[in-house]
């Protein structure tokens, strides 16, 4: 799997489509400090151990670099960012029985939007599952020779294949 390169000066809008979102119950929101471990805990339960630690590392930053969606209260998807590395967007999942509703989109958005506004201009998508979701979505290319990019050698869990399964 690729990383991928997104213009962080050219994105499309996303206020509209979380509103749109909003009319149907789900929030799509910055997490706050004190939803750590439920959110954790969700992204571990829902994804994996190796992605509940990078969401983990997202709520040690200032602000928190992860945001999340909600219906009704529950947690029902989760994107961050600057959680692997700086300027990376990831890891990122929405529960199988909400996907193809909008509410990815609108997270990764989210995030991207809050990168522009620290002052990158450039994000890296690391090791991109799937990639035409990124490219239609953010206007994401490959960047040639990174596969296997930082996430080669991992440690092998009982968890591991969770990853694919998300994608």
């Amino acid at each position: 799997m690729p990383d991928l390169l997104v213009r962080l000066y050219d994105l499309p809008g996303v206020a509209s489509l979380v509103k749109r979102l909003a009319a149907r119950g789900i929030v799509i929101r910055r997490a706050m400090p004190y939803e750590k471990y439920a959110v954790v805990e969700w992204v571990e339960k829902m994804f994996s151990k190796g992605w509940a630690g990078e969401c983990d590392v997202g709520f040690s930053n200032h602000p928190v670099s992860c945001f999340i969606a909600t219906e009704a209260g529950k947690i029902v998807g989760f994107a961050c960012h600057d959680s692997t590395c700086r300027n990376f967007f990831g890891p990122t999942g929405v529960d199988t029985e909400k996907r193809g509703s909008g509410i990815g989109k609108a997270l990764l958005l989210s995030c991207l939007h809050a990168m522009a506004a620290q002052g990158y201009a450039y994000a890296v998508i690391g090791g991109a599952g799937p990639t035409e979701f990124f490219v239609h979505t953010a206007g994401a290319m490959p960047i040639d020779g990174s596969t296997p990019g930082i996430y080669r050698d991992q440690l092998i869990t009982n968890d591991a294949d969770k990853r694919k399964e998300s994608s």
